[in-house]
């Protein structure tokens, strides 16, 4: 520190008193402190914040709010695809929390004021019924209700590409959920999109999420092969889930409505965002073995996977790893 900033005392008094108050801070977190000495008094310009990831407690927290879930059974408001509607109820309850799906704009405020979390899904969207997310969005983030958003399809049309940046632009997003060709796209990133699924995208997946976060200031998860999250800061790699998931419409859009389950009772987005992925890839990789490598029936296991996920089996089976 005196090479950069000298012998002058009041720097140093300064600095060690900054040292001290952010003790415990630094347990957590790297600080780099900024120190200007203007008229004779020290003003702290700004410190930059770089987050430490200790992958084995991150699991660890995930199993901890997956148990809460199961305890405290929250409501997640969802405004989403009518494609698979019945089915990201259904996961929602299988993974313990309350679903209740209303989208009228008569409602959506009322809705969301007593929902833990709001879960937006433009799937099967309609100009209408993007003004019905930014309503509710808009009254969530009055009421502090984290906001998880999946953008089915970005790319693949210009409506649904620009209704998504509307909502990013006057909803704050807490949780971007989506697959890694729509991410790229919504961040200039060259991808193709084909209907509602990735086709083909030009970047690694840690890169796509963290150039995603620090462009719209929130979380960002991507499902692929690897999965990837990222709050700009930390950057984890999820390597859970199965092969069989892709055969099935809308796993995408359940692991999004899980995502709210666990943002309703998180409050780190970047715990609750890697969470859903790797209790889903889990449940995936377990229905496989317990059931033939048939869609129909993968899709029954599947459901009962997540029905008996429980926090010991997130801790002995989670593949996760920071970037």
């Amino acid at each position: 520190m005196t090479a950069i900033y000298g012998r002058n005392p009041l720097v140093i008094a300064a600095y060690n008193f900054a040292r001290h108050w952010l003790t415990d801070f630094n347990k957590r977190y790297q600080v780099i402190i900024l120190i200007v000495i203007k008229n004779n008094g020290i003003i702290f310009k700004m410190f930059k914040e770089v987050i430490i990831l200790d992958a084995a407690k991150l699991i660890q927290d995930i199993a901890h709010v997956l148990g809460t879930i199961k305890e405290k059974k929250p409501l997640v408001h969802n405004i989403t695809n009518m494609v698979v509607m019945n089915d990201t109820a259904n996961i929602l309850l299988h993974i313990g929390a309350s679903p209740v799906m209303a989208y009228a704009r008569e409602e959506v405020e009322e809705m969301v004021s007593l929902a833990g979390a709001l879960v937006l899904n433009i799937g099967t969207l309609t100009p209408a019924l993007v003004d019905s997310m930014i309503m509710a969005g808009k009254k969530a983030n009055q009421l502090g209700v984290p906001v998880v958003l999946d953008p089915v399809g970005a790319g693949a049309t210009i409506l649904r590409t620009e209704s998504t940046l509307r909502i990013l632009d006057q909803v704050k997003v807490t949780i971007l959920r989506g697959n890694a060709a729509e991410v790229s796209i919504l961040v200039g990133m060259e991808a193709v999109v084909k209907g509602v699924d990735a086709a083909g995208v030009a970047n690694n997946p840690a890169l796509i999420v963290r150039s995603a976060a620090e462009k719209f200031g929130l979380t960002v998860a991507v499902s692929g092969k690897i999965d990837a999250v990222s709050d700009g800061a930390r950057t984890v790699l999820i390597e859970n889930g199965h092969s069989m998931m892709g055969e099935l419409t809308g796993t995408g859009c359940m692991c999004t409505a899980i995502t709210g389950a666990f943002a309703a009772v998180c409050s780190d987005p970047l715990t609750a965002a890697a969470g859903a992925l790797v209790a889903f890839g889990i449940a995936g990789e377990e229905a496989a073995r317990f059931s033939p490598p048939l869609p129909g029936s993968y899709k029954m296991a599947l459901f009962d996977q997540v029905y008996v996920l429980s926090p010991d089996k997130i801790i002995s089976a989670a593949r996760l790893k920071k970037e």
